[in-house]
């Protein structure tokens, strides 16, 4: 078993460039097959003779509760996955395996929980989100056959950052590539060739991650990993499960405020600006999420080797991981921000060919993205004070930006500015600048301390 983890990443001995591009490549790659895992379903469900366009609308109105789905997954493994690398790293793999192993558990019974939801609230919760109704019953029924599959979302999605963790990146994107594979051959079965509609998206959704739940089931009870799931392990602890839901808090809020801050710009602009406004946040939306992804990689990329260093007492090792993570996201960040600036058709042509439409995103995308320059520095802070096991200060940071300051930004700035769609637009920079400011002044302080701390991390 050791020989098999050395042979995949030696976090503690290998070349910190080398580690990094090796973890951080396959966690790329695993982003934007994620990415497009969706993108293809969206396709198919839009080409539904007839009903496409209404289709296509009812299911994208269950969204912000797959985002959901996902950020529960995210507050549970986000946090315990940091924490059983930093044990990992002082050779404790018994606590790893009991973090792992509660992990579990709790993500087992937030299934049930929401599955549970899910069912018995959907169809108001649809109608919240902005279901008509012309809409709720394709909302409704993609959502009904995706809630009961809300097991195997939790589980593949949540215990694949343990297998992240532990330096297995190629297997990390393999759990989402599998069953990425299996939804785009089953997505075109179900809805066409058995005239199954939106619940055949939903059925081709579920049983693909049933796939995936399988594969990271089996990886992590076998011998191929270094930590496996143990039936003593799975009995809850407060001590094991709180610090890691507690860790966990600050990805959770950061994929969850997600709809409501997009609620919140889409409100804003259809009342200053009207459709075409909401057309171009649609776009900007779309191109920031799938432009972050390989900043998102390059942090999962570098968790395990910082968690793993710092647990280990390697405090030189864990600075120069992040530095090497800050240049990288730096560099990354400010190409983005230099395309947005002078070459923003790139970005627009992707999404439509409305000559009005991209005219005025070529105009908001350059407010909008103002800042993105300095978003490097951001989620390199953001995410490594994660990989430190800093509940406290990665909870403050992901409040700070999106609920302290980008929301009331939203509805304040057109509130005092004669340009009230730019005010809402420059909410965002403004919202970055103020993050990036103060993330960057308590990630000093931290990075200082850093050679004079001692990892007495329970």
């Amino acid at each position: 078993m050791k020989a098999t983890k050395e042979k995949e990443a030696d976090l503690g001995n290998g070349s910190i460039g080398k580690l990094l591009f090796r973890l951080a490549l396959p966690a790329i790659l695993a982003q934007i097959i994620n990415v497009m895992y969706n993108m293809v379903d969206r396709m198919y469900i839009g080409h539904i003779p007839e009903v496409g366009p209404s289709a296509l609308t009812g299911v994208g109105v269950t969204m912000p509760v797959i985002m959901a789905i996902s950020a529960f997954a995210a507050l549970v493994s986000m946090g315990g996955a940091p924490r059983a690398s930093i044990m990992m790293g002082k050779g404790d793999n018994e606590t790893a395996e009991k973090i792992l192993g509660n992990c579990t558990t709790m993500l087992v019974l937030m299934a049930i929980v929401l599955t549970a939801v899910i069912l018995l609230f959907g169809q108001p919760i649809l109608l919240l989100f902005g279901a008509s109704e012309n809409t709720i019953g394709y909302a409704w029924a993609y959502m009904q056959i995706y809630g009961i599959g809300t097991l195997f979302v939790q589980i593949s999605l949540g215990l694949n950052a343990f297998i992240n963790a532990q330096g297995y990146a190629k297997t990390g994107m393999l759990t989402v590539a599998i069953g990425a594979v299996c939804n785009i051959i089953l997505d075109p079965i179900f809805i066409f060739g058995l005239n199954m509609g939106v619940r055949g998206a939903a059925l081709a959704t579920i049983l693909s991650q049933a796939v995936s739940f399988g594969w990271v089931l089996r990886f992590l009870s076998s011998d191929k990993s270094s930590l496996r799931i143990r039936r003593k392990n799975l009995k809850l602890s407060a001590a094991i499960i709180l610090p890691s839901i507690g860790l966990g808090v600050s990805p959770f809020i950061m994929q969850f405020t997600e709809s409501i801050i997009s609620v919140c710009f889409n409100t804003s602009l259809l009342k200053y600006g009207g459709d075409i406004a909401v057309g171009a946040m649609t776009i900007m939306t779309s191109v920031m999420q799938f432009s972050m992804l390989p900043l998102q990689g390059m942090t999962q990329g570098a968790q395990p080797i910082i968690s793993f260093n710092y647990g280990a007492g390697s405090i030189d090792r864990v600075k120069k991981a992040f530095r090497l993570l800050l240049v990288a996201c730096l560099a990354y960040s400010t190409l983005l921000w230099a395309i947005a600036m002078f070459l923003p058709q790139i970005f627009i042509a992707i999404f439509t060919g409305n000559a009005e439409l991209a005219v005025y995103t070529e105009w908001a995308i350059r407010i909008y993205m103002a800042a993105s320059l300095l978003f490097g520095i951001q989620i390199a802070c953001q995410q490594t004070f994660i990989a430190l096991g800093n509940a406290l200060t990665s909870v403050f940071l992901a409040l700070l930006r999106k609920v302290i300051l980008l929301i009331p930004l939203i509805f304040l700035l057109p509130a005092i500015l004669p340009d009230k769609v730019f005010g809402v637009f420059l909410a965002e920079p403004v919202a970055d600048t103020i993050a990036v400011t103060v993330t960057s002044i308590l990630f000093l302080r931290e990075y200082r301390r850093l050679s004079h701390k001692k990892t007495g991390m329970s």
